[in-house]
């Protein structure tokens, strides 16, 4: 079967071999056999002489002086890397933050259980105050279309009256300078704010005699008659 083997590599080789030119010399079937059963063989871990890098010298990358090379030569050639396995072994500050890590990722199966209980009930929490907030702006989805619907009316009669009375200025200023105004222009701004100040002027007016007539109604009652 080995034979079979070889002459099926050499007849490979053959036909690799065969498309070069006739000038290159052929290569012999003794040559062809040495490489067709070539089998390197594996390199030996040196175990006498390992290379161990000094720590002290200045030439020494600083990767090879690091814990984690340490612990690379003493996984590679045990004693003989001169390590000692006791400084291998993590520090109280490193196995904390180990334990930390270990604890924070891979939590205990009772601790997973208890996270898993109290984020559906801060998710239940959650839900049932969003649905108590909808329900209760649906209650007051009525009341807020009403009063939506009134400050639109509002709006249109407001802006209705203050139509009214930009064309009853107009009409007032054609009758005083005689000719069509632009509203825009410097006169009718003036007119509109001297009639703005005649209606303060009559308001606050008003506003005084009424009270005025309060006064004098508040003093002529007369008094009930005292009892004998």
């Amino acid at each position: 079967m080995a034979a079979s083997m070889l002459c099926c590599r050499t007849a490979m080789l053959c036909r690799t071999f065969k498309g070069l030119s006739c000038s290159k010399p052929v290569l012999s079937a003794s040559s062809l056999l040495q490489t067709a059963s070539y089998n390197p063989r594996p390199l030996k871990l040196n175990l006498r002489d390992p290379y161990i890098p000094d720590k002290d010298s200045q030439k020494t990358p600083e990767w090879q002086k690091s814990a984690r090379y340490d612990r690379k030569l003493f996984g590679r050639y045990g004693s003989a890397s001169g390590i000692d396995p006791a400084s291998l072994w993590p520090s109280d500050e490193e196995l904390d933050k180990i334990i930390a890590e270990e604890k924070e990722w891979h939590p205990p199966l009772d601790v997973m259980l208890k996270n898993i209980e109290v984020r559906e009930k801060e998710e239940t929490k959650k839900r049932l105050e969003r649905e108590k907030l909808i329900a209760a702006n649906m209650a007051k989805m009525p009341k807020m279309i009403a009063d939506w619907r009134k400050e639109k009316r509002e709006a249109k009669l407001k802006l209705k009256a203050e139509k009214a009375r930009r064309a009853k200025l107009l009409v007032e200023a054609r009758e005083r300078f005689g000719y069509n105004v632009d509203p825009r222009s410097p006169k009718f701004l003036e007119l509109i704010a001297e009639i703005e100040k005649e209606e303060k002027r009559k308001k606050k007016l008003l506003k005084r005699r009424q009270r005025e007539e309060q006064v004098s109604a508040a003093t002529t009652v007369t008094p009930p008659a005292a009892s004998s």
